[in-house]
């Protein structure tokens, strides 16, 4: 196996749905102008309340790919 070398950032996906939604919104938004995703991990969920109710959960997400070499 090559040795590869890997970027992490940091990505927060809200959703008006769940939790979930909002993760998956985030890798697919990044998934657009990133090539190679290898691991999305999720590190903080929280809510946006508004008048005592959720308006929108949020996730925030360590997302790694994989940095290209020359060919």
């Amino acid at each position: 196996m090559a040795d590869s070398v890997y970027k992490i950032i940091e990505l927060v996906g809200t959703s008006s749905e769940s939790w979930e939604k909002a993760a998956a919104v985030a890798v697919a938004q990044a998934s657009k102008t990133l090539r190679d995703l290898r691991i999305a991990e999720v590190i903080q969920l929280d809510m946006q309340v508004q008048n005592g109710k959720i308006k929108a959960y949020r996730a925030k997400l360590k997302v790694s790919f994989k940095l290209e070499g020359k060919k």
